[in-house]
């Protein structure tokens, strides 16, 4: 069995979301979002783009049941501490939502308040709407997509070890990319080179991106197809995540290629003077709105208003592809959300000047403590010229 954690730490996660159910006043819970599953169980899997449905109950005996495609049988078997799972098969006019119900009708909820893990790319609407039909008389409905997520806000110890891990893996492909960032190289090299350092560490495919564009694509802020040589004079920026036992740590650096373009410098001092506040701001004791008020007040003083971001950086942790992202929380001015300890946020320092056609950007990933944050990149931050 492929565990990448101990089974009293599932043990202990899966009785903290118990009392948030409690709290809640939900007798069980539908579990849609793959992060959430591998969080309470270890289940590590893609299949969640078919209906998948981990149903959690308040009971301490036997609270766990799976619902799951037949391919999916050995993989809940053998990464997870699931050990009631069951299976629907795919035919012409299938309705999941059948084994669903029974499996709730075992577990004596009709009538009973069950939350729906909503808020989550492992639930589209479809099947939303076959659940309500289902279920929406034969028990109380309501929204259960506040449970889990807080939970995975604050990494434990154990899992702090793969956010470093995936931080070293980060720097080993930021430098990989650096060393191919050169006047007439290829995007399609550069991206290749981060990835294969990653690969190499041990790492996983990332739950997104790389974003990676030169030239005007250099002032994208997602990914985009058509891959292109680097210019003798140009701009590059990167923006990825490196990935270990799904947890993700991202960096963003934007390079000068061949020789600095006007007022390209001044655009990084200010960068990263933002950058720099906006770590201060992320202890204890402040809101995560607050390191979005320090981001804005420096590019704002600086004059650069009108070319700076609305937001300035989001939660990590352990997510699944469309998005590294494991939002919410954002970084937004007014998120009342307290910055605690154990926190993994991406801090990211972005300027894009549409009418000089120029862009500037530092990002890193920090680990929230009762103090200082710490800066989970050992790469330095100096203004970048590739020749």
């Amino acid at each position: 069995m492929a565990l990448h954690f101990a089974r009293d730490e599932f043990t202990a996660r899966i009785k903290r979301a118990q009392a948030r159910m409690r709290e809640q006043d939900l007798a069980a819970l539908l579990i849609f979002g793959p992060e959430s599953q591998y969080y309470l169980t270890g289940y590590d899997t893609n299949g969640y783009v078919f209906f998948q449905c981990l149903v959690l109950t308040v009971e301490e005996v036997n609270p766990l049941t799976l619902l799951t495609r037949r391919p999916d049988l050995e993989q809940a078997r053998r990464t997870s501490i699931i050990e009631d799972i069951r299976l629907w098969y795919d035919r012409e006019g299938k309705d999941p939502t059948e084994e669903l119900h029974e499996i709730l009708r075992e577990k004596g909820l009709a009538g009973h308040r069950v939350g729906v893990e909503r808020d989550t790319f492992g639930l589209n609407a479809k099947s939303y709407d076959l659940i309500r039909e289902r279920l929406g008389t034969w028990c109380a409905l309501a929204d259960g997509s506040t449970v889990i997520r807080p939970l995975r806000l604050v990494k434990s110890p154990a899992e702090q070890v793969y956010v470093r891990k995936a931080a070293e893996l980060a720097d080993n492909a930021l430098e990989a990319m650096l060393e191919k960032s050169r006047p007439g190289a290829f995007e399609g090299e550069i991206a290749a080179a981060g990835s294969t350092a990653i690969f190499d560490g041990g790492g996983d495919p990332p739950a997104s991106g790389p974003v990676l564009g030169s030239g005007d694509r250099a002032l994208l802020l997602r990914g985009s197809t058509g891959a292109q040589h680097l210019g003798a004079t140009d701009q590059l920026t990167m923006e990825f995540a490196a990935t270990y036992r799904r947890y993700n740590v991202c960096l963003m650096r934007t390079a000068a290629i061949g020789k600095e373009p006007q007022g390209h410098r001044r655009m990084f001092e200010v960068t990263l003077e933002a950058l720099q506040a906006m770590t201060e701001a992320a202890r204890p004791g402040k809101a995560l709105g607050d390191i979005d008020d320090a981001h804005r007040d420096i590019f704002d003083k600086r004059g650069f208003e009108k070319s700076r971001m609305a937001a300035c950086g989001y939660s990590l942790g352990a997510t699944y592809r469309p998005s590294w992202m494991d939002v919410p929380p954002m970084l937004y001015s007014g998120n009342p959300q307290p910055v605690v300890a154990g926190m993994t946020l991406f801090l990211h320092s972005i300027l894009v000047d549409a009418n000089a056609g120029l862009a500037m950007s530092i990002g890193y990933t920090i680990l929230t403590t009762n103090g200082s944050p710490e800066v989970l990149s050992r790469y330095p931050l100096d203004y970048l010229l590739c020749k």
